[in-house]
C-alpha cells in the first residue's frame, strides 16, 4: 500500500506496507482466513523445541501448528472424521518451496507426534534466511518439511 503525505513544497510517497510486521496467510478453507504476526503468535501457548537439525543440536521458540490452525476453526478430534479425513494443509514459503501435511498429522486425537510453526531460534528471531516463520518436525528422519520463510498456510480438500 503505499500513502501520500504532503509537505508545503512537496509529495512524498511512502510505503505503508514497509511499516507493517511480517505476517503469515492462515486459510481454513472453510471461508475463515486469518492475518497473523509474531505478535500474535506470541499470545498462543509457548513451546520450546530442543532438537537437531542436520546433526547439530538446535533449540527453537514457537507454537503448536494445531494451535494456529484452531484460529481458523480447523476440524479437530471428533470433528476430524469422514469426508474431513481427506484434507490436508499446504505449507507455502517465500521462495515458492511447498510442502503438505495430512491434518491428521496435526491432531492430538490421530497422534502424540508434533509439528510446530516457530519464529526463535537460540532465544532470537530468524534469521531472514530462516524466517520469519518456520516448521519445525522434529520426529522427522528427514527436514524436508521444516519449510522456511514460511508466508501461508492453507487447508484443501483432496479430490
Amino acid at each position: 500500500m503505499i500513502a501520500v503525505r504532503l509537505i508545503p513544497g512537496f509529495a512524498v510517497l511512502v510505503s505503508v506496507a514497509a511499516c507493517q510486521p511480517p505476517s503469515l496467510i492462515v486459510d481454513g478453507g472453510n471461508g475463515k482466513t486469518v492475518m497473523l504476526t509474531a505478535a500474535d503468535l506470541s499470545k498462543l501457548p509457548q513451546q520450546t523445541i530442543n532438537t537437531a537439525e542436520h546433526g547439530t543440536a538446535a533449540t527453537f521458540e514457537g507454537v503448536l501448528l494445531s494451535d494456529v490452525l484452531a484460529k481458523v476453526d480447523a476440524p479437530s478430534g471428533e470433528k476430524l472424521r469422514g469426508e474431513m479425513m481427506s484434507l490436508y494443509l499446504l505449507v507455502e514459503a517465500a521462495d515458492g518451496y511447498r510442502a503438505v501435511f495430512a491434518m491428521q498429522e496435526l491432531d492430538p486425537g490421530f497422534t502424540d507426534r508434533k509439528i510446530y510453526l516457530v519464529t526463535k531460534r537460540a532465544g532470537k528471531p530468524l534469521s531472514d534466511k530462516e524466517g520469519p516463520f518456520r516448521i519445525v518436525y522434529p520426529d522427522e528422519k528427514r527436514p524436508a518439511r521444516w519449510v522456511r520463510q514460511v508466508t501461508a498456510l492453507r487447508i484443501r480438500q483432496a479430490n
